[in-house]
């Protein structure tokens, strides 16, 4: 195995082309993933390219660097619509994994229990894939197909993450199940988006991690609690709105158990977000 510290982003997608290449910036997730196998190729490390790495606000909305850590997240000025997104990067690992992994990092890996897909599925969120010949977007959504499975190719690099503008009085929330407070696994995370106007809720988004293969939006849930006064939002979610879930069953918790604890983490996460609505 051969090291290169890229010090352009040219620089790291020409090694990448060269191949057999991968693509490192904190390395929290990349290195424990590898286990005992041996990795005969280049391993490129983003993680100096200043480039990649901040929040700033555009014309259409938020770009964050792919080399973003979670505490960089954490301390950014970001409208209350953010606020599960800072929730999240609060319970990725401890304090040192927080300094130190990316927030692409944690989308490339496509762990079903990612803490940061939830919150970024709620937002609408786009990923940039860069490549040495082009550069292209795609919703996050698309971007995730499955446990450990993207649609990068082999030559590209998510430099990006794009979230467009929410309407002001947007609020986010995050919360997280697992079988202890720190360092622990999601059994279930729920992120939510609401916006709430004259005393109803014009829009909300909600999303549904680590109790299904990949982390997904529950549409028919969001079109069923649009429009409802706020008094009623908690009540309404129901069993039969959050069916065709899918859960899975594994070392932390089975199928049913998940399915149950779903309707309470949702209901917890919309609370949340409605204490910090008008």
């Amino acid at each position: 195995m051969s090291y290169i510290t890229a010090t352009t982003l040219e620089d790291a997608l020409t090694a990448l082309a060269a191949g057999p290449a991968s693509i490192i910036a904190g390395g929290t997730d990349w290195f424990p993933a590898q286990g005992d196998r041996h990795f005969d190729g280049t391993l490129v490390d983003i993680s100096r390219l200043s480039a990649l790495r901040g929040v700033e606000q555009t014309e259409t909305g938020w770009r964050i660097g792919a080399a973003t850590t979670w505490t960089d997240i954490i301390k950014a000025e970001l409208p209350p619509a953010f606020d599960g997104l800072k929730l999240a990067a609060r319970e990725v690992g401890s304090v040192q994994i927080q300094n130190t992994g990316t927030i692409a990092g944690n989308l490339c890996n496509a762990s079903p229990a990612a803490d940061g897909v939830p919150p970024l599925l709620t937002l609408n969120a786009e990923v940039e894939l860069t490549s040495i010949h082009a550069t292209r977007q795609m919703p996050l959504h698309t971007f995730l197909q499955g446990v450990r499975k993207t649609d990068r190719t082999a030559n590209e690099i998510l430099t990006a993450i794009l979230v467009p503008d929410l309407p002001d009085g947007t609020k986010g929330s995050f919360v997280k199940l697992g079988a202890r407070k720190y360092l622990v696994i999601s059994i279930c995370m729920v992120a939510v988006v609401l916006r709430v106007e004259g005393g109803s809720v014009s829009d909300i988004r909600i999303a549904l991690g680590a109790a299904s293969p990949v982390a997904k939006r529950m549409t028919a849930l969001e079109e069923a609690l649009r429009g409802l006064p706020r008094s009623d939002l908690q009540s309404a979610v129901t069993d039969d709105l959050i069916r065709g879930l899918s859960p899975i069953t594994d070392v932390r918790a089975s199928a049913d158990y998940r399915q149950f604890a779903a309707k309470q983490v949702i209901r917890r996460a919309i609370f949340l977000a409605l204490e910090g609505s008008a």
